[in-house]
């Protein structure tokens, strides 16, 4: 099983470009965290550390496909590393400035989730031209939803480390510093520097013009859904079984179970069309939420998290995969940008949704959300699969073509162009 992932980290730049790339997503991994906690330590509340987190977060969400937009038109240095500097130095100016004056502090920290740099999908859009064999790509992806289960789960215990070691204010402005060291290291590398997008038709809506891509950024919402209504439904379970300590279980339950998931998965080839293949693994997605709603012991309800997250990271691996095939051509950056904005919001909207529904419900019908939403995700897919079976070519390019004066051909094995 290891083979082929050893395969993928001996390869040129490979090691260094996963490196940097989780290095500088450290800052957006570890935000929502650190933020409450700096809130709570200047003397704020609960809800002010809340909305700033939220605000936080829907900037991201805008500012991910505009970047990505301007990854595609105009390369990976110009835009990675002047973004990772502006966002380390919003979130620098929040931690000296505090939450007061109130409107700085929001201002600061929308700036900072607007201009977090698309590492995300600047390191997907780079294997291809580092790898060999398509074969090795998608094993990339898999590996790469794996390191994100690692990274956000090992975030907050970096967190809580640099809080112990020094302060909140401390641990804000060393994450940010890496954040910028990790983007640093990546834009400098050969790979990065000779990226070019392919010529792309001048079109406002750029990615979203592809009716597949749209589809699976449909279905993407709820799985995003599914994933937050878990944390909610965990919050209400734990208070009456154990607190702050069973949460914690819960949650690493889940990912451990993606982490496990994504390893098998990645570790073999698969054959036949994506597509059809991301709709086994949303329906298996879906069914291994169910036993959630049973609420057995604490010991039981780990196990039935583990099993809950078994199929994440292959249904995140399975999308890279079909997001490359129908991204039209010149927006492969901004198409899986989206795909990171859409997983995000449908996270934030099933932490909203779950919250009445565990009010009026109670912890059952909390746990029944993620299984719920999961299924109407498989219905997506299932009604939509001819649009999904006809992956985009990139159409004809327009003569006055955005970008790219050398005419560079993007490297995707699914389109036919390689580098």
């Amino acid at each position: 099983m290891a083979t082929g992932y050893l395969d993928i980290l001996r390869a040129r730049h490979a090691l260094r470009l996963l490196t940097g790339t989780l290095v500088g997503r450290l800052p957006n991994a570890t935000a929502a965290i650190a933020l409450v906690l700096f809130v709570r330590a200047e003397g704020g509340s609960y809800s002010l550390a809340g909305a700033l987190a939220a605000v936080y977060g829907v900037a991201n969400a805008v500012g991910q496909p505009v970047l990505g937009r301007l990854v595609d038109l105009y390369g990976q240095p110009r835009v990675q590393l002047p973004a990772a500097v502006l966002a380390a130095l919003a979130m620098t100016l929040f931690a000296f400035s505090g939450t007061s004056p109130l409107p700085l502090a929001y201002a600061a920290v929308a700036a900072a989730g607007l201009f977090t740099p698309p590492l995300e999908g600047g390191l997907r859009a780079l294997w291809p031209s580092v790898l060999g064999r398509e074969e090795q790509v998608h094993t990339a992806y898999a590996m790469d939803a794996i390191a994100q289960e690692v990274m956000f789960t090992a975030g907050p215990l970096l967190v809580t480390l640099c809080v112990t070691l020094w302060d909140e204010r401390a641990a804000l402005l060393a994450l940010n510093l890496l954040g910028v060291l990790g983007a640093l290291s990546v834009v400098v590398s050969p790979p990065s520097r000779a990226w070019r997008s392919a010529p792309r038709e001048a079109h406002w809506l750029g990615a979203l013009r592809s009716p597949g891509l749209l589809v699976l950024l449909a279905a993407f919402l709820f799985v995003g859904i599914a994933l937050g209504s878990i944390t909610v439904a965990s919050v209400s379970y734990a208070d009456g079984h154990g607190g702050d300590a069973v949460y914690g279980w819960l949650m690493a339950g889940v990912g451990l179970g993606a982490l496990a998931g994504g390893t098998v998965y990645g570790a073999r080839a698969w054959g036949g069309a994506p597509e059809r293949r991301l709709r086994v693994l949303v329906a298996l997605l879906a069914v291994c939420y169910l036993p959630l709603m049973l609420t057995p012991g604490p010991v039981a309800m780990v196990l039935l998290s583990v099993v809950a997250g078994v199929f994440l990271a292959p249904c995140i691996a399975c999308a890279f995969i079909i997001v490359d095939r129908h991204a039209p051509s010149g927006t492969v950056t901004e198409a899986f940008s989206w795909l990171v904005t859409t997983f995000t919001v449908g996270a934030s909207v099933g932490t909203g949704l779950a919250g009445p529904v565990v009010q009026a419900g109670g912890t059952l019908w909390g746990f029944a959300l993620p299984g719920a939403a999961g299924a109407v995700s498989l219905l997506v897919l299932l009604a939509t699969g001819r649009v999904l079976a006809a992956p985009a070519r990139g159409g004809i390019v327009a003569a006055s073509s955005e970008n790219d004066p050398n005419r560079a051909a993007e490297p995707r094995f699914s389109s036919g162009d390689r580098a």
